[in-house]
Order: structure tokens, then sequence, then C-alpha cells
């Protein structure tokens, strides 16, 4: 049976590779210290592969067939989607059984998943990878959550994705360790007069919701206010599912900078599962 080996979760901005310079260097190089250590990190859990919870910024899917939950199961993925994204064309490897396992045990376990073939993954999954330096020999498995367009999956339901999530992986005999890395939020605006607004406030509660691991207060939380911070705080969902993955471990804050003019409050996490063995 596979054993968990990490759970980890990191905001994501485009921001980050196009301009780069729109921050002053010292924090520039405070953000990505920040994730190349969360790299090193995942790298010492020693995953064979890693599942990453993103969502997809209506590239893969579009508002006439748009899943709540979708699954890749396939054996690659060509990234980024986006032409305008300043990151070379590459190819993920994929792991195929486990994404292939993960989708029949949904279903076994009364969820209802979509699953995918043929995705491309976007921004929200390429940026945290790049930035922790795990690509380009990293094997995933992406679970993508629809954090844009409503209905959304409610906070509670994120949470219930989590912990199946465990128990789908430690059900799993192709292979011996897998981590999580969820990517999205924390507080951030797209498009809206409140672009480049950050809540700190919010982001600080969250991430201290998440220390104290009472997962009620969590998803109360969550629900009543995330509107306060951004449309783009939607994307917290991914944070709760690793939330449930990892089961009332001890959830340790690795950064936190509310960065305006990445437009994002930048923040990473780990999730004290597994042995490092």
């Amino acid at each position: 049976m596979a054993e968990l080996a990490g759970v980890f979760a990191a905001s994501h901005t485009p921001v980050m590779l196009n301009f780069p310079d729109a921050i002053p260097a010292d924090d520039r190089a405070a953000v990505f210290g920040a994730f190349e250590s969360m790299g090193r990190r995942i790298a010492a859990s020693r995953p064979d592969t890693v599942i990453v919870i993103s969502d997809d910024h209506v590239h893969n899917f579009f508002f006439d067939n748009f899943p709540a939950i979708c699954i890749g199961a396939a054996s690659s993925y060509k990234t980024p989607v986006e032409h305008w994204l300043k990151a070379d064309k590459q190819v993920l490897r994929g792991d195929a059984g486990l994404g292939a396992h993960l989708l029949g045990e949904a279903l076994e376990a009364g969820f209802d998943p979509s699953f995918s073939l043929d995705l491309t993954l976007d921004h929200g999954a390429l940026t945290p990878l790049l930035l922790a330096k795990l690509t380009p020999d990293i094997t995933v498995v992406p679970v993508l959550v629809n954090c844009v367009q409503p209905p959304l999956p409610t906070m509670k339901r994120c949470v219930e994705w989590g912990r199946f999530l465990r128990r789908a992986v430690l059900s799993y005999t192709g292979c011996e360790r897998v981590a999580i890395l969820a990517t999205g939020g924390i507080s951030h605006d797209i498009a809206t007069p409140r672009m480049g607004m950050v809540n700190e406030a919010f982001d600080r509660s969250f991430l201290q919701n998440l220390v104290d691991g009472n997962t009620l207060r969590l998803i109360a939380h969550a629900r009543d206010h995330v509107h306060e911070a951004g449309n783009g705080a939607e994307e917290i969902r991914t944070w709760l599912m690793a939330h449930g993955a990892a089961d009332g471990a001890e959830c340790r804050p690795l950064f936190y900078e509310a960065v305006s003019k990445w437009y994002t409050g930048i923040g990473l996490a780990e999730w004290h599962v597994g042995s490092k063995a």
C-alpha cells in the first residue's frame, strides 16, 4: 500500500513568472526562496508521484461543460496552456495508474468526478512546480477543482474530497509514496476594480485556522468570508482539500507575504504527515 508522504500548499500567480521585477529584489528573493525551500521539503518526502490539486482557469473547460472536479488519468501532460506565460513549454510525466485508481475509488465512495486523458496544465499547476524547482523530473496526477464558475463545490465538500484522497492513496498498490501539493489563492482579485488589493487579515485568519486544526471553524470562516478576499480567493478550496487529506496532522505555515504588486497573498504551508524515510 502507498504511503501519503507529504501534504503541501502554495499560492500561485502567473505574475511571479511574467513580472518578477514588479517587487523589490529582497521581497522577490524571499518569495522565491520560500518556494525553493518547499521544493526541497517535497523532494525530501521522496514521492513517486505528486497529486497536484489546482483549478482550471477556463482553459481545458468552458461554460458549456465545467466539472466540479476532474481527475487526470493520462501518462503525460503538456504545459503551459497559456501562450503568454513566460515559461518554457514542457511535458510532465503522468501516473495514469494512480489517476485511474483515484477515479475508480471516487465512484465507489460516492463521489462523481469527471476525468480526462487530454489535459494541458496551466499556470496554476506549473508556476509552483517551476518555482519549487521540481520540474521536469516530477510525476504528477492533476486534480482540478472548479474555483471559477458558480456553482462551486462547497468548502465542506472540498474537505471531504481531501479525506477521500487520503484513503484512496493509502489503498493504492502501484507505487510506494505519494505527496499532495495543493495550489491556489490565497486572497486576490482578478479583472475587477479590487485587483491589487490583498486582504491580509483574511489570509492570516485562514492560515491560523489551518494551524489550529478546527475543521468546523475553518470551513465556516472560508464559507462566510471568502467573498471579502477577492474572486481568486475561491481557490482556497484546494487548501481545504489538503487539510482534509492531512487528516488532523499539524499544519505549519512556511511563508506568508501580502504582495499587492503581484496581486496576491503569497502563502505556503506544510502538514506533517508520513515519514521522510
